[in-house]
């Protein structure tokens, strides 16, 4: 019963999450063109927004705990476990304040409604695994521009998705261009939990009633500290709310 549950409820969340993206994409281009970027900004949200809580329709159940004191003065980095494509709207929405831009594989620019005309308009950093001098100058034009407008960047220092909730080791590179740019960002963990095992098959069947969260955690102080220092202590920050969920 819970697998044909799975499947119906599937269909109907993806259902809405294809329909949001092609309709946003529209409200999108004409919010650019005709409106701006701030107007722009605010259409993501709510894409994003409908995104997130569009997750309802599975039966999941969706938190986020922040923990952190974060400056609206400075420039943060939220480094994050990646579990998941689904780990991506929730962070947009319930870390609008910050206007996050991500650190992302050149690939997703084209071809997916909204989500590739958000990244190519909001700023995010588009990056070619194959080209390192490609990506080196994305991520220091991303951090120079959340240094110069006080906003944010997110970024999976694992590199690649662990649908398991068995962290990779965090590599320090992206952290540390974002940081030649933006010397004064602030560090901010965050730890999602649950959307792994939410699609652990791909896209299809999704598992219904399942417990989805993201907490921001205590921000690190990165001054006169290594950067490798720095992502040990946020990935234990990250695996201690990991290992407590379970």
């Amino acid at each position: 019963m819970k697998k044909i549950l799975d499947y119906i409820l599937s269909i109907i969340y993806l259902v809405h999450f294809g329909v949001t993206l092609l309709v946003f994409h529209v409200i999108q281009v004409v919010a650019f063109n005709v409106f701006g970027k701030k107007v722009h900004k605010v259409c993501v949200d709510y894409l994003n927004f409908f995104l997130t809580y569009g997750l309802y329709l599975t039966g999941s159940r969706i938190s986020f705990h922040n923990f952190s004191v974060i400056p609206e003065n400075r420039p943060v980095i939220f480094v994050a476990n990646h579990q998941s494509t689904f780990d991506i709207p929730a962070i947009i929405w319930f870390l609008r304040k910050y206007h996050p831009r991500f650190v992302s594989k050149i690939e997703l620019a084209k071809g997916v409604p909204s989500i590739s005309y958000n990244l190519r308009k909001s700023g995010a950093a588009l990056i070619n695994r194959k080209d390192g001098k490609q990506a080196v100058a994305e991520i220091l034009r991303l951090g120079k521009m959340i240094h110069e407008e006080k906003t944010s960047a997110i970024i999976f220092p694992e590199g690649t998705r662990t649908a398991s909730g068995i962290m990779k080791p965090f590599v320090p590179g992206g952290v540390a261009t974002l940081l030649k740019r933006a010397p004064d960002a602030l560090i901010v963990p965050v730890a999602i939990n649950g959307t792994g095992s939410f699609n652990p098959k791909g896209i299809f069947p999704l598992t219904s009633f399942s417990d989805l969260s993201w907490t921001a955690l205590p921000a690190i102080e990165p001054d006169g500290r290594k950067v490798d220092e720095i992502l040990t202590e946020a990935q234990e920050a990250i695996k201690n709310v990991l290992t407590a969920g379970k």
